[in-house]
């Protein structure tokens, strides 16, 4: 299974990409940094990582009002990693 499991587009990530050159994905709950850097520059080529930052984004809960009643629960945690990129882009939408 790859370490990357999807890259995270948003409106403040967009912006972040183009003024600073970061990149975000979500990772593996098990991928170290180092192994981060090695996927990102085997998926990406010509991109050289500078640094990797990563975050656990915490569960939250949520709930809904069904016929029988509220039904609660929580999202799964997951992990983030921001990339910093020394030289090259990354384009996501290159694949489609």
């Amino acid at each position: 299974m790859s370490i990357l499991i999807r890259p995270l587009i948003t409106e403040k990530l967009s912006r972040i990409q183009d003024t600073e050159g970061k990149y975000a994905f979500e990772v593996q709950s098990s991928a170290t940094k180092p192994e981060i850097k090695k996927a990102i520059e085997a998926h990406y080529p010509g991109v050289k990582v500078a640094k990797v930052n990563t975050l656990i984004m915490p569960s939250k809960p949520k709930g809904r009002y069904t016929r029988s009643g509220f039904q609660a629960g929580r999202t799964k945690t997951w992990k983030k990693a921001i990339i910093s990129v020394k030289e090259g882009t990354i384009d996501f939408f290159e694949e489609i």
